[in-house]
């Protein structure tokens, strides 16, 4: 199935679960939220998670999908709605931005939520700890500050010459960026880099900072995780190579997409992760009792192809470590 013609599929899809519950009160709806746009194959693996939990969208639960599509008012208006519709649960696959947005629309409704999060989710308020949330939030901490020392260790190896790594920061609060610069320097530090940190919030903003990074003068790039980064992944390998300035990725998307490496979660997983979560609250679990999970299966990727495209020659220990190689 085409992807234009699955997220058709999706959107008619969104439209149906009042008339179905009226038809089938019984049934539970899930409000699913995306801060981009969804991929198929992720919305397939988080489904996949509610059937290994006993849910079968359609049989036995109703899914309302939204995407936002990286404009910050439509979640607003999307929670707005599923409130309105008494949703069983909200899914917010997207950050940690969207989540807090949302746990601060649901604070008189207390809606459960099952998040995504890339920053700490403990400091920036959406849960009182890790193992106890303690309220009606929680889901998956892909914890990309826990990222930034093995990116920065296979950039070096990759460019043993280099001086200034990159990183940029495309999608969260200015709290957000303060952790990654307290996250991200100790990593470069190590290593005996000069980190420079850019951001850009819209495509036109990614556009401009490639030519930044030109004249700072920077060997590598690390582009953080963002729905922004993902959803316009094609744009930043695109620039990458117009610019030739190596580039580190977080998903695995962006390496298919001609990106160069990547190292990060395995963002399929985390979405069949979300599933399992959601299909437990609806069997009666407490978001306050499951603990925030963080996933266990990372993966490297190498696009031999692209380094070829620049110029550039793996090391035998570099292939070594890497989980998949194309060429």
């Amino acid at each position: 199935m085409r992807r234009r013609e699955f997220l058709a599929g999706l959107g008619s899809a969104a439209a149906w679960p009042v008339a179905a519950l009226a038809q089938r009160p019984a049934l539970p709806i899930v409000g699913y939220l995306h801060a981009a746009l969804g991929e198929e194959r992720n919305i397939e693996a988080f489904r996949r998670g509610l059937r290994e939990t006993g849910f079968v969208e359609g049989q036995n639960v109703v899914i309302d999908y939204r995407f936002a599509e990286n404009q910050r008012d439509r979640v607003s208006q999307f929670v707005g709605d599923f409130i309105k519709q008494n949703v069983a649960v909200i899914v917010s696959i997207g950050g940690t931005e969207q989540a807090t947005m949302i746990k601060a629309a649901t604070a008189t409704s207390r809606i459960p939520v099952v998040f995504t999060s890339g920053a700490d989710p403990v400091q920036n308020g959406l849960v009182a700890s890790l193992n106890r949330p303690g309220g009606y939030l929680t889901g998956i901490n892909m914890y990309i500050a826990d990222l930034w020392p093995k990116q920065f260790d296979l950039l070096a190896k990759l460019l043993p010459n280099s001086h200034v790594f990159a990183i940029l920061f495309s999608g969260g609060t200015p709290g957000q960026l303060k952790q990654l610069r307290q996250q991200a320097q100790p990593a470069a530090d190590k290593i005996g880099k000069k980190l420079v940190v850019v951001t850009a919030f819209t495509p036109q903003e990614i556009e401009s900072v490639f030519s930044d990074l030109v004249r700072q003068r920077a060997d590598a790039l690390a582009v953080a995780a963002s729905p922004l980064a993902y959803a316009r992944r094609d744009l930043l390998t695109s620039l990458a190579a117009r610019y030739a300035i190596p580039t580190m990725y977080a998903f695995r998307e962006a390496i298919e997409a001609g990106g160069l490496m990547s190292y990060g979660v395995d963002i399929p997983d985390v979405d069949r992760l979300v599933g399992v979560y959601v299909g437990r609250i609806l069997k009666g679990d407490k978001p306050a009792d499951l603990p925030v999970i963080q996933p266990a299966r990372f993966e490297f990727m190498i696009n031999l192809k692209t380094a070829k495209a620049f110029g550039l020659t793996i090391p035998p220990n570099l292939l070594a470590l890497a989980d998949e190689v194309i060429e």
